[in-house]
């Protein structure tokens, strides 16, 4: 199986957090399925850092492309479609990160794996 992840989904993996859920622990951990990591997580990692939203990442947020390769997490960059499908998809909800990413997952029919219901409103296949 081919599944994104969601930006918290990255970062509860990588710090070994409670929060992500059994079902998205087993699905990342296992070495069949293709794990993509979007160049919009990145992106939304080094610009909180940035503006001290995200004050534990500070080091993740040096190098998110080495923290994806040393979990062996392919790395998906943003297409001229998908900035397209992200701009056109329905709905009042905002963050340009959370839109990016529904709208790669939309685009390559794949599941996101994310535990916010707000991204629902998208119809993205959501796994948690």
């Amino acid at each position: 199986m081919t599944a994104l992840l969601d930006t918290h989904a990255l970062l509860w993996w990588l710090a070994g957090d409670e929060r992500l859920s059994p079902a998205a622990r087993k699905l990342i951990d296992d070495p069949t399925n293709t794990i993509l990591v979007s160049a919009a997580s990145a992106w939304e990692i080094t610009t909180k850092s940035r503006l001290g939203k995200l004050p534990n990442a500070a080091v993740l947020a040096n190098d998110v492309g080495q923290a994806v390769d040393s979990q062996g997490f392919s790395k998906l960059d943003i297409s001229f479609a998908h900035a397209e499908r992200a701009g056109r998809l329905p709905g009042a909800h905002r963050d340009p990160f959370d839109r990016m990413l529904a709208a790669q997952a939309v685009e390559m029919d794949i599941p996101l794996v994310s535990c916010d219901t707000a991204l629902d409103v998208f119809a993205v296949r959501r796994l948690w």
